[in-house]
């Protein structure tokens, strides 16, 4: 079986699900899953992990990611950006300016408060928020604190704004537009959304699907080269086998969670807790 990373860039107009079925047909295997779902009318880098890959997933989680996006402003829809319904139209405005935006664009920088989208992926009571609010469950959206490192602005239209967005996880660019709309006191929505980066994967080295369906296996990534956001932790070769089998080696480390090697070798990703190293997700299996 195939085993790896692939750096997608998806196209608009397909949903991270979508993405992963395309991908297992490609591989022939169900062994598929993404990491950091993208909405269907976003594109970019939405990572994809095949074979023992999706073992490791949630490592990349935590990585920051980089966003080009497009605020349109004078209409808010229900969702938050253009595929949504029109619930508010402004047409007699005018757009603050550059220096102006820049200040309040500034306030949303560092860790800000957030209500995500109501039509999200988020799950209230064990169910999908989208799917409550396509049958108009009323229903209230968690609060969530989220960071957000920086923001430039890339240019300013008649009625828009472009921004570069370098944000921590968890962050939704379509709640952040509206929030700056409400900030500048004018009504707003997401216009275009691109994922340019995820941790080590970046829109630069993307692959597209017509590249992937003729040579998939040249795409694949290896696992450990997209662990990179962890530390590299060598450990010795007599403790490999404790490791594999989940038992403690003592350490000389401060707590994080590391990936480690033997003799160059990757095994495996573990946690480094009170001078104790153990086994948290293994490449292979268990030895005995």
């Amino acid at each position: 079986m195939s085993d790896g990373f692939i750096n997608l860039n998806k196209p608009a107009g397909m949903t991270s699900h979508d993405a992963v079925n395309i991908v297992r047909k490609i591989f022939g295997t169900k062994k598929v899953g993404h990491a950091g779902t993208l909405d269907p009318a976003a594109v970019g880098i939405l990572p994809i992990a095949v074979g023992r890959a999706t073992k490791f997933i949630e490592y990349l989680a935590d990585c920051n990611k980089t966003y080009r996006a497009e605020i349109i402003f004078g209409v808010a829809t229900d969702t938050g950006d253009l595929e949504g319904e029109i619930i508010q139209r402004v047409e007699d405005f005018v757009l603050p300016s550059v220096e102006e935006i820049r200040a309040v664009v500034e306030k949303f920088t560092g860790e800000i408060e957030q209500v995500p989208p109501k039509h999200s992926a988020i799950k209230i009571n064990g169910r999908k928020a989208y799917d409550l609010a396509r049958r108009n469950v009323e229903f209230e959206m968690p609060r969530r604190r989220v960071t957000i490192h920086e923001i430039k602005i890339l240019g300013v239209g008649e009625n828009s704004v472009s921004l570069e967005i370098n944000c921590g996880k968890g962050t939704y660019i379509r709640s952040l537009a509206v929030d700056i709309g409400s900030a500048l006191k004018i009504p707003a929505a997401l216009k275009f959304l691109q994922r340019t980066r995820v941790g080590e994967f970046c829109l630069c080295h993307a692959v597209e699907f017509d590249d992937l369906k003729f040579a998939g296996e040249k795409y694949l990534l290896a696992i450990e080269d997209c662990l990179s956001g962890l530390k590299k932790f060598e450990l010795a070769e007599n403790r490999v086998k404790a490791f594999c089998n989940g038992l403690a080696t003592n350490v000389r480390a401060a707590d994080e969670t590391v990936r480690v090697y033997a003799a160059e070798k990757f095994l495996g990703v573990g946690k480094i807790r009170a001078g104790e190293l153990r086994s948290e997700k293994l490449l292979g299996e268990s030895l005995t």
